[in-house]
């Protein structure tokens, strides 16, 4: 399922819309060092466990809650793991525990830290507060839909597949219009992996099931918002104490 390029025309629009308003010269937008299709290698993360983790409820409403004792530990043992990656820009959502999940890694590798909004997690609506083990029966079912080329699914109170896919693109858009060639972006389980299988010319879409993300997990994506994207590494299941 591709419908990229009505998304990107979308997208761009909404750049060039937000160049006009704030009167930056449309010049100064190049979307990336190599022109206006340079390609990046994006790494997505999903923060390390938090408060709404051991709640065994969903939770995804902004901010969120912090980070556990045990996912702080796993977010300095990711900056150890992500210490020889080289990134050149970090992003996270505006949720509390991306933010913190970030934190060591921005420090270890002398980066600022970029919040992005359309990182975050994929809204539950009428789902939230209730029990995660009951996820693929409720919150996902429409999400799941997606996968399919259902993109007109809608999460009861909630957001289609649409709105999803064109929110993390035009996030992309926006990292790649900063210059960002090699950028980690720290976001959540459910948008790195719903959003990677909807774009990636070799999703695997099995691995919803077979290997999800974990807390600290990670997606590699080779490409760029024009070309499309490519899964270069898939690490669902992290070592991270």
């Amino acid at each position: 399922m591709r419908i990229r390029s009505l998304r990107l025309s979308i997208a761009v629009m909404a750049v060039a819309a937000t160049t006009a308003t704030t009167g930056v010269a449309s010049a100064d937008i190049d979307f990336g060092s190599s022109g206006s299709s340079g390609d990046m290698v994006v790494t997505l993360v999903r923060h390390a466990e938090s408060l709404g983790n051991t709640s065994g409820l969903i939770d995804t409403k902004v901010p969120g809650p912090d980070l556990t004792s045990r996912g702080r530990t796993q977010a300095d043992n990711l900056a150890v793991q992500l210490a020889d990656k080289n990134y050149d820009c970090a992003f996270a959502s505006n949720m509390v525990r991306t933010e913190q999940t970030a934190a060591p890694t921005v420090a270890k590798q002398d980066l600022s830290l970029n919040v992005q909004p359309g990182f975050r997690e994929i809204e539950a609506g009428q789902y939230e507060g209730t029990p995660e083990a009951e996820a693929m029966s409720g919150y996902l079912q429409a999400p799941i839909k997606w996968l399919s080329g259902d993109v007109n699914a809608r999460i009861p109170g909630s957001i289609d597949g649409n709105e999803f896919d064109g929110r993390v693109d035009q996030a992309l858009l926006d990292v790649q219009r900063r210059g960002c060639a090699n950028p980690v972006i720290f976001s959540h389980g459910g948008t790195i992996m719903f959003w990677s299988m909807m774009n990636a010319d070799n999703a695997d879409t099995s691995k919803l099931g077979t290997d999800p993300m974990r807390n600290g997990g990670r997606v590699v994506l080779e490409g760029s918002p024009q070309k499309g994207w490519t899964i270069v590494e898939w690490v669902g299941h992290p070592d991270l104490g």
